[in-house]
């Protein structure tokens, strides 16, 4: 499951089973873009309008507790366990 928060306020949970598209709007009038995209149970950030492109540049993410941060715009996604996830495989 991908947790997506902006400033610390959870803005959406999404699935990492479901490839999508999210576009994430910050700032006060709406300056700030950064683009999530969940393909293939993994989450990365496609484009971001931050000056230093770090969030861009970070692996995609899909184990527990992974993240990716954007410092200038606020925005964190990070990779959180789910109620349907197994503990264990036998």
């Amino acid at each position: 499951t991908v947790k997506v928060t902006v400033d610390g306020n959870q803005i959406g949970i999404y699935s990492l089973n479901e490839n999508m598209t999210k576009d994430i709007i910050t700032g006060e009038k709406g300056e700030n873009l950064n683009q999530l995209i969940i393909k293939d149970g993994k989450a990365y950030m496609e484009t971001a309008t931050c000056p230093d492109g770090i969030c861009v540049n970070h692996n995609p993410i899909f184990r527990d507790g992974e993240s990716i941060v954007c410092l200038p715009n606020g925005v964190v996604v990070t990779i959180i366990k789910s109620d349907d996830d197994l503990d264990v495989v036998i």
